[in-house]
């Protein structure tokens, strides 16, 4: 469990310093104001992921988990280092509306589809153990 928890602090680490270096190189056009409880979540769920994934016997599963906390935490530390919010410089535009975003958000959602698939996996493949108690 601990190398596992390792695996997982060292990757989130990795992917906010990426997150962080990229915005702090690439222009944005466009900011989005998080709230402090906006920002009180993403802590809560950093540390929840932090504590409860290395227990799921899958390094799969603690490197979506990392990826995942890396993208909430570059956009944590990105909330209180940028006075006008966190920058999102990757824009698609389109003829009507338009999507503005980080690696921090792309880091999230990647990471928790690696992370629920990695469980899901686990999972299926210890089906025999499901009616064990916890």
């Amino acid at each position: 469990m601990k190398l596992r928890r390792t695996l997982l602090v060292c990757t989130a680490v990795s992917f906010a310093a990426i997150d962080l270096v990229h915005k702090s190189f690439a222009p944005a056009e466009f900011h989005h104001a998080r709230t402090q409880f906006v920002a009180l979540m993403m802590a809560a769920l950093i540390v929840a992921l932090v504590i409860l994934v290395p227990r799921v016997p899958s390094n799969a599963a603690a490197i979506g988990a990392g990826i995942a906390c890396g993208g909430a935490l570059g956009n944590l530390i990105s909330l209180f280092a940028w006075s006008q919010g966190v920058p999102d410089p990757l824009v698609v535009a389109g003829t009507m509306h338009g999507l503005a975003f980080n690696l921090a958000d792309l880091f999230a959602i990647a990471g928790d589809a690696l992370l629920l698939s990695a469980v899901v996996l686990h999972g299926l493949r210890h089906r025999a153990r499901w009616g064990e108690s916890v």
